[in-house]
């Protein structure tokens, strides 16, 4: 008899600690995936690390061709200096040199029209004594007048070196350069996007290209499963969504584990959906379920991904 009813109890211990079918949402046990795919249109030239592998943040994952894109980079960094350069020579101003021979331009200029007023005077003179013809005078006083205008042109060219570049042409020189440096940014950018490496520690889940296939843009190249506690990913049934909140505290069934984990619910869809084959029995199939996601507990670190789970539904 006692055995009978210490039999009983421990029947009845197992029935209190486990879900019912009905009192259970059941799902699988998932990670955070992290995909990377390619900016460019290359072939990939290096896989230093094997599907399975642990990884580290940083981790080089896979290497593209970049012979092209290094050929842009460069180019952006000789119109970047050519830009510099420019600028440079509107701030600095003209050369002494250039100043100095603009100089000597003006007092030249200068000497000629000294001399060309005198000649005028001494034509104007002979005319008025009739030793020599008007013609000649007119020619003197059309050299008088070129020589003065040369001078002009010599002063004004010897002001414009002196003056230094206009603000506007500076200002626009700076735009080109500050245009020229973020081409450089961009281009160095995409550079650093061939090398793909790894965002988050975990495991690399898959390569789907081999070595020295080309991938198209937007491809993926490497999947990384995040190494971090796994979350219970379950299909809750519609009669207990209304408690079944982010932030409750829920017990999670995982086959092949004796006692459950604790969890706490972190997400739960607001719209319902049917349910998959493989998540509910026969019968339940076709009711609405809203998807949810529930955190474990630390102790569950160690639990493969695709494990069946069961978040218990009952108020224990």
């Amino acid at each position: 008899m006692r055995k009978i009813l210490l039999t009983s109890l421990i029947l009845a211990l197992i029935t209190a600690c486990s879900p019912s079918d009905k009192d259970k949402a059941l799902g699988t046990l998932e990670r955070e995936r992290v995909t990377f795919s390619a900016t460019a249109n290359e072939i990939i030239r290096e896989l230093p690390i094997k599907e399975g592998s642990l990884v580290k943040i940083g981790d080089v994952l896979v290497k593209l061709d970049n012979k092209s894109q290094q050929a842009m980079l460069a180019h952006a960094i000789a119109e970047q200096a050519k830009s510099a350069a420019y600028l440079l020579k509107l701030t600095n101003g003209e050369r002494p040199e250039d100043i100095a021979a603009a100089q000597a331009h003006v007092v030249r200029s200068q000497a000629q029209l000294t001399e060309a007023q005198k000649n005028y005077q001494r034509k104007a003179e002979l005319v008025a004594k009739k030793l020599i013809s008007q013609s000649e005078k007119d020619t003197a006083l059309a050299a008088r007048d070129s020589a003065r205008a040369e001078l002009d042109s010599a002063n004004e060219e010897f002001a414009k070196l002196t003056a230094g570049s206009r603000l506007e042409d500076i200002e626009q020189a700076r735009a080109a350069l500050a245009a020229a440096q973020a081409d450089v940014a961009l281009e160095q950018q995409k550079l650093d996007e061939l090398t793909i490496v790894a965002t988050r520690d975990g495991v690399l889940d898959n390569l789907p290209y081999n070595l020295g296939e080309r991938v198209p843009v937007n491809g993926i190249v490497a999947v990384i499963q995040a190494n971090q506690v796994p979350y219970a990913r379950v299909y809750v049934p519609s009669n207990y969504r209304v408690d079944f909140i982010p932030g409750k505290l829920v017990s999670v069934f995982v086959d092949g584990v004796t006692e459950p984990f604790n969890g706490e619910v972190r997400w739960v869809a607001t719209e319902p959906s049917f349910t998959p084959y493989y998540a509910l029995t026969e019968d339940e199939r076709s009711r609405l379920m809203y998807l949810a996601e529930v955190d474990l507990d630390s102790g569950a670190v160690q639990l493969p991904s695709g494990l069946s789970a069961q978040v218990s539904l009952s108020e224990d």
